[in-house]
């Protein structure tokens, strides 16, 4: 964690270190983490190399912190659109595309995060429990209200995690666009009614 806490910092303290970590996702999902410096951070965002230091005693420290603030902004906004809407359906629809929505305004999320396997396995392992910990809820609630078979509920809250990974990687990613309407609509088939085709 950095060295100042942010309920200590002033106004244009909170600022700086807000620039420090957006242009931190810039150069870590563009280049790496062992390849990025505390130097070309500093030079992109416009402040000194003892400014930057004020705020996260290494690079690592920027790195966790930019990993703890991104999980954190990205269940906001799933969790913010499901709150908008009633029924596990229309809650689970309405929270992939807050995730498709945010991951298209946040594409070094996928750079970022798959950096952790080899730079801070825990925090990796961290970063997906926390995910799953809101869909295992959310799956939970939906079993004790019969709109959920009575499966394991992190079953269920990884597989659907796997399809919004590599749905996102797909189009969001790959392709620089929000999924289309058609395969989301598919997506939400294979989700809810599974692949069967024999009724």
């Amino acid at each position: 964690m950095s060295e100042i806490k942010s309920s200590r910092l002033t106004k244009k303290g909170i600022e700086t270190k807000r620039r420090i970590l957006t242009t931190a996702e810039q150069v870590f999902g563009e280049k790496g983490y062992y390849e990025t410096s505390v130097a070309e951070i500093t030079l992109r965002t416009g402040v000194a190399q003892g400014t930057f230091y004020n705020y996260f005693p290494t690079k690592k420290a920027v790195f966790d912190e930019l990993i703890y603030q991104l999980s954190s902004d990205l269940r906001f906004a799933i969790k913010e659109a499901m709150e908008e809407q009633e029924g596990f359906e229309e809650k689970q629809r309405a929270g992939y595309h807050a995730f498709f929505k945010w991951v298209l305004d946040h594409r070094n999320l996928y750079s970022v995060v798959q950096q952790l396997v080899l730079v801070d396995p825990s925090l990796y392992r961290w970063y997906y429990e926390k995910l799953a910990d809101g869909f295992i809820k959310s799956i939970e609630t939906a079993i004790d209200g019969g709109d959920c078979k009575p499966l394991l509920p992190e079953t269920i809250a990884y597989s659907m995690m796997g399809i919004g990974q590599f749905i996102g990687m797909r189009w969001v990613l790959w392709e620089n666009e929000l999924v289309p309407d058609d395969v989301f609509d598919e997506v939400m088939e294979v989700i809810f009614h599974g692949i069967n085709g024999r009724g």
